[in-house]
């Protein structure tokens, strides 16, 4: 059984038909990506997914039980984290104080040890933990971000644009960091418009054009595919 299943979904932004009857899944333990230009539809769907967008038809599916109607405070106790574009950090609160707002949903002693493994994992958020967040650098203001949406001890965490704005060796510990979350057990959809980098790790990606899945298979498969090379990668 897949972990995350989407199955004919249809959104809307007013009359704008953004996502267009795209069916995709996602299984237990994989990395799966999302590539395409800008307005292809990409972050719609992992909002949608989050409960922040409402679509129009189609159903999302999450270990079996269907999503469409849970309120986006709920998709977090049911296991998936978004990680979203922009990080979206609370600029004025300390790292620390971040970190705690992605606990919400456990208790102290699951924020204290969960936190400790983030410090663990991100060693310079430990050592700026008392300082605010709008004060860090863009890479670690992403590594922020995603601490914060590890916090919630998530099955399935969405990461969007995780490397936006990042100088390529950030993206680079970025992208290793993604790697070794899943390593240790975490499912991952990633949407990126870094595509070779998000195709370099993933095991299966979806490649939406204009609202509609356009491609799909094996990451690698689409990395060496020349269609997918010169349309994402200057190929």
């Amino acid at each position: 059984m897949s972990m995350l299943k989407i199955t004919d979904l249809n959104v809307y932004y007013g009359s704008i038909h953004a996502v267009k009857g795209i069916s995709f899944e996602v299984e237990e333990g994989e990395i799966v990506t999302l590539i395409g230009a800008n307005g292809a539809g990409k972050s719609t769907t992992l909002n949608t997914v989050a409960g922040l967008l409402k679509p129009r038809s189609g159903n999302i599916e999450f270990e079996g039980q269907s999503l469409v109607g849970v309120p986006a405070h709920k998709m977090v106790s049911r296991g998936i984290a978004l990680c979203p574009e922009g990080r979206r950090i609370f600029q004025d609160m300390t790292v620390r104080e971040n970190l705690e707002m992605g606990a919400f949903t456990r208790s102290d002693s699951e924020s204290l040890e969960t936190r400790k493994r983030v410090y663990e994992r991100f060693p310079r958020l430990k050592e700026r933990r008392t300082q605010a967040g709008g004060t860090l650098s863009g890479g670690e203001q992403q590594m922020l971000a995603m601490g914060r949406a590890l916090m919630s001890k998530p099955k399935l965490i969405m990461l969007d644009e995780p490397s936006m704005g990042l100088a390529p060796i950030l993206v680079q510990e970025i992208f290793d960091i993604i790697k070794e979350l899943n390593a240790q057990g975490t499912t991952i959809l990633l949407v990126e418009q870094n595509a070779s980098m998000a195709l370099s790790i993933a095991h299966r990606a979806y490649v939406l054009e204009t609202g509609r899945v356009s491609m799909s298979g094996d990451a690698n498969d689409l990395l060496h595919d020349k269609r997918v090379q010169q349309a994402y990668l200057g190929g």
